[in-house]
């Protein structure tokens, strides 16, 4: 099921407002980055997806306005921007922090990226 902006920021705010104590929120998954082997998708359940369609071809534009990288921290999560419109929503089953993960793919490999869905990064911006 796709959400929209709003739910999705409704799903980062109970994210931030868990407290108690994770495995997933060990990793300190606040960039992407490859799943660590410390943690496996089975700790997670999908609950919604930000491909809004799938049969159109994704943009791999990156939404980066103040000098940000994929791989930084603080980078926003746009969701109509790569990777994040390819992007689906997890849910710890352990904790229910919120999670994005979407498949990276190669010449040669696959892997699943991760990263945590907070608040303050969110960003709703057009294409």
């Amino acid at each position: 099921m796709a959400i929209d902006f709003a739910e999705l920021k409704q799903l980062a705010a109970v994210s931030e407002a868990v407290a108690v104590p994770c495995s997933c929120h060990d990793a300190a998954l606040f960039a992407w980055q490859t799943v660590p082997y410390s943690l496996t998708l089975e700790q997670f359940e999908e609950v919604a997806t930000l491909v809004e369609d799938p049969y159109a071809e994704p943009t791999f534009a990156e939404y980066h306005p103040n000098g940000t990288r994929y791989d930084s921290a603080d980078a926003p999560i746009a969701p109509r921007y790569y990777p994040a419109n390819l992007s689906q929503v997890l849910r710890c089953v352990k904790c229910n922090r919120h999670y994005l993960r979407y498949t990276e793919g190669g010449g040669y490999f696959t892997e699943q990226r991760i990263r945590a869905l907070r608040p303050q990064i969110l960003a709703d911006v057009q294409i």
